[in-house]
């Protein structure tokens, strides 16, 4: 029978310290790559958004359309880390659930701003009932369309909650200010008209990602820079 390699302490050190270092490399969250490409994508679509509405420009183009552009190199970022066989610790599975529920949840509430004004007068019609509005210098009827209330202070409440829980397990004080700063522009937008809630969501994405991704990016760039010196 094959004698067994006693470890000494100091290889077991190294081992644990390859592992905790493996697992770091894992998380594309610490690498900074997701949060800065959605602070990117998000902030510029909010502010430009904003600019647009405030400053009556007629674009054609609907700036939101970037977040599904966005995809494409997110899904290069999730095969990379596969390709990689990087290993993970369960904060980190946990962490990956949080922002997939995140992107789920705002999935939904993309479908709950587009059909719920819609669904709701079928269901009034079926009651026979009709919303008017008067519209014109001679105060005639028309059709009232229905529409979520400050949809976009939805958004910065739910923009906040991944940022936060992520900032909390990996100890980022970047990303917990970030959050902070999202639940605090989502009470102020409670009381601010469409246009300002635009500007509000561009301002979260730049806090909220943009900002702690270039720290987190930093911070990786030096510590990969650090380990082979």
């Amino acid at each position: 029978m094959a004698k067994e390699k006693v470890l000494t302490e100091q290889d077991s050190l190294r081992i644990i310290q390859e592992m905790i270092q493996k697992a770091k490399a894992g998380a594309h969250y610490e690498r900074g790559q997701g949060p800065i490409l959605w602070g990117s994508v998000i902030g510029f679509a909010g502010i430009m958004s904003f600019l647009e509405i405030y400053f009556k420009w007629n674009i054609p183009f609907d700036w939101w359309i970037l977040t599904l552009v966005a995809l494409i190199p997110q899904v290069f970022i999730v095969l990379n880390d596969r390709k990689k066989n990087i290993v993970k610790t369960h904060e980190a599975r946990a962490i990956d659930m949080v922002w997939a529920v995140f992107g789920i949840s705002i999935f939904a509430l993309v479908l709950y701003g587009n059909f719920i004004g819609q669904i709701t007068i079928q269901l009034l019609a079926e009651e026979d009932i009709t919303l008017w509005k008067r519209s014109g210098t001679d105060g005639s009827l028309a059709s009232f369309q229905m529409f979520v209330p400050s949809i976009a202070s939805l958004y910065l409440m739910i923009y906040g909650f991944p940022t936060l829980v992520t900032g909390v397990v990996i100890r980022c004080r970047s990303m917990l200010i970030g959050a902070c700063i999202c639940y605090i522009l989502f009470v102020v937008s409670l009381y601010t008209p469409t246009v300002w809630d635009m500007l509000f969501i561009g301002i979260a994405g730049i806090c909220n990602w943009l900002i702690p991704g270039i720290i987190l990016r930093r911070q990786y760039l030096l510590s990969v820079k650090t380990k082979h010196v």
